[in-house]
């Protein structure tokens, strides 16, 4: 038998400490989604591509160049969040092809050289726009 709970009032009030998080400086969120979410000190990024925030399209140059501008996209979601790529605790990295991991390690190795976050990066069978990779973050506020 199934019982039911009252939610704490401490967890209602996290609950309504949920902040959105949106900058002109990455990609609009193309779906019913938040760029990111602020929530207890900490904020979750939805996953970003490789898309060039002025145009929308997707940058040209394969899972290089596309690992490179989905790791700018995601560092600008961040610091206007209030964080940073320095904060970063857990990375999920989406790809289409697991046969890319070494070419996008090699630029992800750039953006976390001093601090190396926990990660996890699987192959799926498409990504939006046909995306080569898609990367999303939890990172802390303070």
């Amino acid at each position: 038998m199934f019982s039911t709970r009252v939610l704490s009032s401490s967890f209602k009030r996290n609950m309504s400490s949920l902040t959105r998080v949106e900058t002109t400086n990455a990609p609009a969120a193309i779906g019913p989604y938040a760029q990111a979410i602020k929530a207890n000190n900490m904020v979750y990024t939805s996953g970003q591509i490789g898309f060039i925030p002025a145009t929308g399209e997707i940058v040209e140059g394969g899972v290089v160049a596309q690992t490179e501008q989905t790791l700018k996209n995601l560092s600008a979601v961040l610091e206007a969040a209030g964080s940073s790529l320095e904060k970063v605790v857990k990375t999920t990295v989406f790809m289409r092809d697991m046969n890319d991991f070494v070419a996008m390690n090699e630029v992800y190795a750039k953006y976390f050289a001093k601090h190396q976050p926990a990660r996890s990066a699987v192959q799926v069978a498409r990504l939006p726009k046909d995306a080569a990779v898609e990367i999303e973050a939890v990172a802390m506020l303070e």
